[in-house]
């Protein structure tokens, strides 16, 4: 499935692994501020913040999975299967399809507060793209340098949660991701001390014992646990190479190499991409399955007060130097 975190030095880094057994071909796509957002049951924007992510696009519309504003506001959307609930549209009330919601957020929040308010007077209806392309079921993450939340619409209603720790994957919903890290609470990134019993000479023979019982399983919930171990525990300098750096380690931890999670018919899920949005920069970097060199795509050395989207594919093959 997929992974998102949130990574603060000098400057704030947002990002995600796309964890899937097939690609749509997604790009990274700027959305400059005056390409026309259109939504279908709402009024659209003519002028708006500009924002840099990760999107497919379908006749000329881009659906975002992870994205960035020029406020520094970044959000996220992952799967959420069996939890996620959305409505029929209802008279008199802010409708939005969940395909929308990056683009109707980003577009008018500056900051996590702002997304926070907004959503709350939002309806996230079940409107499909297409025929094609019906609605994926999710959950975000939304994050600025500040403070971060995240938002699952349920049977009962929108749940918007704080999230001290900073991470999100999949199910089981939010708040019992959080209650399951009360299993963990002994582990540490120091030597482990005997606690077992004063009758044993009981000693550390290899070093990271501490971190006995971390999950190593790709299961979502196993995910949460051990990104939010790796992330809360992450140590680099601030320079803007070593935070990126890191922050492509942290979400290594959870990688998913190909054949060990088969889902059927030969097709085997893996880690399609992963990225690292410097925030504050607008600096969006990936790396792909096939190509582990990370490349970058700076959205301010483009014209944002365009009216045209702006797509760079991704570099698929790779990139290997040689030194001899």
């Amino acid at each position: 499935m997929c992974t998102a975190v949130t990574y603060k030095t000098k400057d704030f880094y947002f990002g995600r692994t796309l964890d899937y057994e097939f690609s749509y071909h997604e790009q990274v796509t700027i959305t400059p501020r005056n390409y026309p957002l259109r939504y279908r049951h709402t009024d659209g924007a003519d002028n708006h913040f500009a924002f840099v992510g990760m999107a497919y696009i379908v006749d000329n519309y881009p659906l975002y999975y992870d994205a960035t504003n020029e406020k520094g506001l970044s959000m996220a959307g992952l799967n959420f299967v069996g939890n996620a609930h959305y409505n029929e549209p209802v008279q008199n009330s802010i409708n939005v399809a969940s395909f929308e919601l990056i683009p109707w957020v980003l577009s008018q929040c500056s900051c996590t507060e702002q997304a926070r308010a907004l959503l709350q007077k939002t309806n996230i209806v079940i409107t499909a793209f297409s025929e094609q392309l019906q609605p994926s079921p999710l959950h975000w993450i939304i994050a600025d340098r500040d403070c971060t939340i995240t938002v699952e619409p349920m049977a009962d209603g929108l749940k918007i949660y704080d999230n001290p720790v900073g991470v999100l994957t999949n199910n089981p919903p939010f708040n019992e991701q959080l209650t399951n890290l009360n299993n963990y609470m002994a582990l540490s990134n120091k030597e482990p001390k005997n606690t077992f019993s004063k009758a044993l000479s009981l000693y550390p023979y290899s070093r990271g014992m501490g971190a006995l019982g971390l999950p190593g399983d790709l299961s979502s919930q196993s995910r949460f646990v051990r990104a939010a171990f790796t992330r809360l525990n992450s140590v680099s300098g601030d320079s803007e190479g070593e935070s990126v750096n890191q922050f492509f380690h942290i979400l290594g931890s959870v990688e998913q190499q190909r054949g060990c999670c088969d889902v059927g018919n030969n097709e085997f899920e893996i880690t399609i991409y992963t990225s690292c949005c410097n925030a504050d920069k607008g600096i969006y970097y990936y790396t792909t399955y096939v190509n582990q060199a990370v490349t970058a795509v700076d959205m301010h050395r483009e014209n944002l007060s365009s009216a045209d989207l702006i797509p760079y594919p991704l570099l698929k093959h790779e990139q290997i130097t040689w030194q001899n």
